[in-house]
């Protein structure tokens, strides 16, 4: 199926790296950004929207339910894959989904070597990936986050509210 851009999708690893390569011949600018997206908060789309004003093309990776759990412990995710995969999906900026079930995104994102590799400012110290993209000419950021808004604070403050 030939992905029409402005209409999210998602794709198994082999489809997107098939679109990959259909972007690519039609000079579309694709841009990679991924996490758990466990508790969807207006950071998490305004960081989506402007990692999409910088492309053609936004693919969002999320982690699995077994990789959101070694990252962040057993209580989590909040959401599991198949209802957070339908929440990116909602998203008018978010193009492509696919999931990933390794710790880090290194290996899908070698594979499809976007032209823009996005990472919150969380993670500037290690954006996994990094490498991979710029060898092959592409341009790595780490966009400022939304203050006021993360998804651990909201878990946290949740917590706090119960009488």
């Amino acid at each position: 199926m030939l992905h029409c851009v402005g209409m999210g999708r998602f794709y198994t690893r082999g489809e997107l790296i098939e679109a990959r390569a259909k972007w690519k011949e039609q000079a579309r600018k694709v841009v990679f950004t991924n996490g758990c997206y466990d508790i969807l908060h207006p950071g998490h789309i305004r960081l989506l929207e402007k990692a999409r004003s910088l492309g053609d093309v936004l693919i969002l990776a999320l982690n699995t339910d077994s990789s959101v759990q070694r990252l962040k412990g057993p209580s989590r995710p909040f959401l599991n894959e198949r209802e957070r995969v339908t929440v990116a999906l909602g998203i008018e900026a978010v193009d492509a989904v696919t999931l990933f079930e390794e710790d880090t995104p290194r290996e899908l994102i070698s594979m499809v070597l976007p032209d823009v590799l996005i990472k919150g400012a969380d993670w500037s110290h290690f954006i996994a990936g990094r490498e991979e993209v710029e060898a092959a000419g592409g341009t790595v950021l780490a966009l400022p986050l939304e203050p006021g808004y993360s998804t651990t604070g909201m878990v946290e403050e949740i917590v706090r509210r119960q009488p």
